[in-house]
């Protein structure tokens, strides 16, 4: 079987870059697109080479890059001029393969099995043949890894910036990654790396050398998962263009700035998670009929539960009540058995319009009628709810929680806001 090839371009300093083609005498002055501060948003998001150098990061407030960089330049962000040029970028890469998959706006990978010998060149040649034809065709710069995986790939693009190519083989790869942090690995979070830490694994080759079950033991599937792409063992396929990924569950998690210690703490948490979950459904046109909660202790222990409903839903009062009625059920809130992250999660997913009551005893015998009518009523409540949204942003009503800053819940940034644009490799 032909090993895969797989390229992962990312733009570098998106969009800075993007800024700099419209205003040129932006490349010889350090500058940074920073959002808005009056809505919390007042951070740079990119920033161009000049200011990189002179310490400036993603996620600095703008005073912080004031202070590190005297006479930085601030733009603010414009989507419609980032996502033209995300197009423009990718219409070159569909030229080589019809296996692209934008996973961000700056970046996309591609699956370029077979392509050298169909142009006659090696995989390195023919990255920087993409490499150039993006730097002189759009005047933006990306940074190309190679390699026989997503996840290498990834790193590969990351491993050298700007303007590089970086090749990641099973020959080479415990060469070039085994040494770098164990925090350069794709999905190792700093709470995992504290945890690793603790445990003598301080790079990605100690982690690989580790054994894949005790891992698994000490961090769930997500210690197994990390293993895998430590080793290289990534087998997630790139989706043709345009395919859309089949959602299969919708779900949203957060870690807190402080454990949950009481019944108010975790409903508020829920509330926003399950805020998004609903809306997300009601985006993407689904009901489910599985509600999921995943509860994690300080030490990074989870546990898992589930409902299943006797009919399907995207209401967020719903989903929050079952999992509120889930933490209930399974776990004694309190200073004793304190809570570092929930995530909540609705599953088992049916286009809405063909989501069909599950008829009980309680239905048959006419007693679920008044749920019926009442639910009927939510959906309207909270489409209602997401029209408004549309127009005037997410943060404009909520479903009745409210901010609790001690635990890291606060409203949503103002709409339009941007993504920052991570490149502080």
């Amino acid at each position: 079987m032909k090993q895969r090839l797989i390229f992962h371009c990312d733009c570098n300093n998106f969009y800075a870059s993007c800024e700099c083609l419209e205003r040129p005498e932006l490349k010889n002055v350090p500058m940074a697109v920073a959002g808005d501060p009056k809505y919390r948003t007042g951070v740079v998001v990119a920033k161009n080479e000049l200011a990189k150098k002179a310490g400036v990061k993603t996620t600095d407030t703008v005073w912080q890059a004031q202070r590190k960089c005297p006479g930085i330049v601030f733009v603010p962000p414009r989507h419609a001029l980032y996502a033209k040029i995300s197009r423009q970028v990718n219409e070159i890469y569909h030229e080589y393969t019809d296996y692209l998959e934008p996973a961000s706006i700056d970046e996309s990978y591609l699956d370029m099995t077979g392509a050298p010998e169909y142009y006659g060149m090696t995989a390195v040649a023919l990255a920087d043949t993409i490499r150039q034809r993006v730097r002189e065709e759009i005047g933006v710069t990306i940074s190309v890894g190679i390699s026989h995986c997503k996840v290498f790939a990834k790193m590969g693009s990351d491993y050298k910036k700007p303007d590089a190519t970086t090749h990641i083989t099973p020959e080479n790869y415990q060469e070039l990654l085994w040494k770098l942090p164990i925090g350069d690995l794709l999905f190792a979070g700093k709470a995992t790396v504290g945890e690793l830490n603790k445990h003598h694994i301080f790079t990605i080759g100690d982690l690989a050398q580790r054994d894949r079950a005790w891992l698994g033991a000490l961090l769930g599937k997500g210690g197994q998962q990390l293993w895998d792409y430590a080793n290289g063992l990534d087998t997630e396929p790139v989706r043709l263009w345009g395919e859309k990924e089949e959602i299969k569950s919708v779900s949203r998690g957060m870690t807190f700035r402080r454990n949950l210690v009481t019944e108010e703490e975790v409903w508020c948490g829920l509330s926003v998670l399950t805020d998004e979950v609903a809306a997300q459904l009601r985006h993407h046109g689904l009901k489910g009929s599985v509600v999921q909660v995943h509860m994690k202790t300080p030490e990074l222990k989870t546990i898992s539960r589930q409902v299943t409903l006797d009919h399907y839903t995207n209401l967020h009062k719903e989903v929050l009540q079952t999992c509120m009625e889930i933490v209930r059920t399974h776990w004694h809130i309190g200073e004793k058995s304190p809570i570092r992250a929930l995530t909540a999660g609705v599953t088992h997913l049916v286009p809405a319009d063909q989501a069909t009551e599950q008829l009980n005893l309680f239905a048959m015998a006419g007693m679920g009628e008044k749920s019926a009518m009442n639910r009927e009523k939510q959906e309207k409540l909270e489409a209602a709810m997401d029209k408004i949204r549309m127009k005037h942003g997410n943060s404009s009503i909520t479903m009745g929680y409210t901010e609790n800053e001690a635990i890291g819940v606060i409203r949503q940034r103002k709409p339009g806001t941007i993504a920052p644009d991570n490149d502080d490799t």
